[in-house]
């Protein structure tokens, strides 16, 4: 995706006309690690609302009480705070800096050459503090029907908390008629991203000296086995598809991300994991991938069994996060179109990343995904986003006021 800045150009922004950014500077100041809990951020966000007098709030916990989801509600000035509401959505948690090589500290924002470095300017508290910015003028200027603020954790470790959000809001009735989550598209309006099933697959072999190899049954042998015969099955997408020219990559992907096996040089292994995924477009069934996978492991299987009965492959589907779609002509994505200044003739996005925006539609909400900056500026060491994209989204919001606001 190779967004434009709008027709109104917004290059050469100055650093100072950035209204959102003592906002980022505080969001990114807060380590927010999903393994880590986010709740100093989330007091520090409900305080500096409350301060603004905003009173409607709702948090939703996970188990160990550490972590939690915030909605937050601006009424309508009829009174109306639970039907035909507009979501803004972003989530609070970053993904771990340990091990990558940062010129400078990730959790301070750094300005520099017209970018701002730092842990979650681009995924996603950029999107996450402009929205808090925009609430003094949607309070002054009154709003037609609700806006809600959504702030969810653990979206990077599998879109986890925002499961709960949707539960308890939709629980308490509250009825959203679109939603717009901030991730990273470059302010481009993107209608689909693909679905992603995640798998542990675990190989129990049989111990046996190193020495004596006959005698053994090597799991992290027959591991690599089926890793290849995964990137067999990528490379086949790659080269016949089937392809939708719209995605950023525009065929289904297989994945390897983690292998664990063995104890040591002398030991033949007894088990090996591995952690694998299929991102799939609407063209695929995931389920019918996975069962070429599962057939190639259970072909192995039988010579395994003739060294050691007790050895096998077993496989866990880990979780599940649905694809997503809407119609290019839809309410929410021809709003969005207008507020981001784009032409909806000069074509849509779709991307390969996974976001909640699919929970949320899956719920009944027309949801839309557009946000500052790119995803392959996230998740590295000296993550950045350009004060340009930064403008163009405070000027999105501009625009989001004045189709939901009475003056």
């Amino acid at each position: 995706m190779n967004a434009t800045l709008p027709s109104a150009s917004l290059s050469d922004i100055a650093l100072s006309e950035l209204t959102a950014l003592p906002l980022i500077e505080k969001w990114v100041s807060f380590e927010t690690v999903s393994r880590d809990s986010n709740l100093p951020l989330i007091n520090w966000t409900e305080s500096y609302l409350r301060d603004l007098g905003v009173t409607d709030f709702r948090r939703s916990y996970d188990d160990s009480g550490k972590k939690c989801n915030l909605w937050v509600t601006l009424p309508a000035h009829d009174g109306e705070a639970k039907v035909g509401g507009l979501v803004l959505s972003g989530h609070t948690d970053v993904v771990p800096v340990d091990g990558q090589p940062w010129d400078t500290d990730p959790f301070t924002v750094v300005h520099q050459d017209g970018r701002l470095f730092g842990r979650g300017v681009t995924d996603m508290k950029g999107y996450g503090a402009t929205t808090l910015m925009m609430v003094p003028e949607l309070l002054r200027r009154k709003l037609k029907r609700p806006i809600h603020l959504a702030y969810s954790y653990d979206e990077e470790v599998g879109c986890i908390g925002v499961r709960r959000l949707i539960a308890d809001v939709t629980a308490q009735g509250y009825k959203p008629w679109g939603c717009i989550v901030g991730e990273p598209t470059g302010m481009q309006v993107v209608i689909a991203h693909k679905g992603k099933h995640a798998y542990k697959t675990t190989v129990r072999g049989f111990e046996a000296h190193s020495s004596l190899t006959p005698l053994g049954v090597n799991a992290v042998e027959i591991a690599c086995e089926f890793v290849a015969h995964l990137k067999s099955m990528h490379r086949e997408l790659v080269t016949q598809g089937p392809f939708d020219s719209i995605y950023d990559v525009p065929h289904t992907t297989i994945h390897t991300g983690v292998i664990h096996g063995g104890t040591a040089l002398n030991i033949i292994p007894r088990e090996c994991e591995l952690l694998w995924e299929i991102r799939h477009h609407h063209l695929d069934t995931p389920e019918a991938i996975f069962e070429r996978a599962r057939a190639f492991g259970d072909s192995l299987v039988p010579t395994m069994q003739a060294v050691a009965p007790d050895t096998g492959i077993a496989h866990e589907l880990r979780s599940v996060l649905p694809g997503f779609a809407i119609a290019p002509d839809s309410d929410i994505a021809r709003l969005s179109f207008d507020c981001a200044g784009l032409d909806p003739s000069q074509g849509v996005g779709k991307v390969s990343f996974g976001t909640e925006a699919a929970l949320f539609h899956q719920a009944g909400v027309p949801t839309i995904v557009c946000g500052p900056g790119h995803i392959a500026q996230a998740h590295q060491p000296n993550e950045w986003i350009t004060i340009d994209q930064l403008a163009w989204c405070e000027r999105f919001m501009r625009r989001l006021a004045d189709h939901v606001c009475v003056n």
